[in-house]
């Protein structure tokens, strides 16, 4: 069946319908946006210009930061913009591009997340080994890999471009995403839906068994290590799990469990956009004495340059 092109453009549907609330949301978000840009860069700095820093696990922290400014900016800005925005509206072609990004750069996260169990277990299982196994090629190739797959999941927007769109146009959601998308099509999407589920929901359960399961096999592991090593083993997979948590929680409620009411929908996704990105750069930086002493030294470094000027 061919596009029906009755729909260029979607209406998005508020967060909230109060305009006090809408605003009370805009001075929130607006600097915790920020400080998801501030902080992730803060880091991608810290581990690109830093010596000390140059062990695969900085490695992959920093394009951790990396792609968390971009996932958060595939949504927020706009998100942010449409809280004062009295008419709220995407094309079809911006909505897809969206939806396209949003879900290439979340896959990213995922892989980028597992490579780092996996860097965290040859840390602790193998270290005499660790720096011949993580060598710089093999880091290289896995974060490569990381942002291979992501682009591969996201072809699955292909689904959505045959699907005639002939109105209602207005969105069951604040951003666009697949799921809305398919209700607004003039045709049956069962099994657009499926492909959806196994392609984004299904995997983001199996990645996340692989992780939990790396996480058990490492905490095993630490029986066999001296009680400083395994306090700092400990502290470095506690973080790794924290973040994986606020990542997959969400996920998992919003692609695998049921469609629940409109608002906790929506509030799970906004944790999910919102503040996830922000909440994994102080995560990593309070419980790592190494990248705060770092940051420390660039900042004061900055200050002395500044004044000598």
């Amino acid at each position: 069946m061919a596009r029906a092109h009755n729909v260029t453009e979607f209406i998005i549907t508020e967060l909230f319908q109060d305009a006090e609330v809408q605003r009370a949301c805009f001075v929130l978000f607006l600097p915790v946006y920020l400080a998801t840009l501030v902080g992730n860069g803060l880091i991608v700095l810290t581990v690109s210009v830093s010596d000390s820093l140059r062990s695969p696990m900085y490695f992959f922290l920093g394009y951790l930061s990396l792609v968390e400014i971009c996932y958060s900016s595939t949504v927020v800005p706009k998100f942010i913009a449409d809280l004062l925005s009295k008419m709220k509206t995407i094309s079809f072609k911006g909505c897809l591009t969206q939806i396209f990004f949003f879900h290439f750069f979340a896959v990213a996260e995922i892989l980028l997340l597992v490579v780092m169990a996996y860097d965290r277990y040859v840390a602790i299982c193998r270290p005499l080994h660790y720096m011949t196994i993580m060598s710089r090629q093999l880091c290289h190739m896995l974060a490569a890999g990381s942002w291979l797959r992501g682009f591969f999941h996201s072809i699955q927007i292909l689904v959505t471009i045959p699907l005639p769109f002939c109105g209602p146009s207005v969105t069951d959601h604040y951003f666009c995403d697949l799921h809305p998308l398919f209700k607004l099509a003039c045709a049956d999407t069962f099994v657009e839906g499926v492909i959806v589920l196994v392609n984004s929901g299904l995997l983001s359960a199996f990645w996340l068994t692989i992780l939990l399961c790396s996480c058990v096999v490492i905490l095993v592991s630490l029986r066999n290590h001296s009680a400083e090593g395994r306090r700092k083993a400990l502290s470095t997979c506690a973080s790794h799990i924290t973040v994986v948590l606020l990542f997959f929680g969400p996920a998992t409620f919003l692609y695998v469990l049921p469609s629940s009411t409109y608002t906790e929908d929506r509030l799970v996704a906004v944790f999910f956009t919102v503040f996830t990105p922000v909440l994994n750069p102080i995560i990593y930086t309070l419980r790592n004495g190494e990248v705060k002493i770092t940051m420390r030294r660039l900042c004061g470094r900055k200050a002395n340059l500044g004044m000598g000027k």
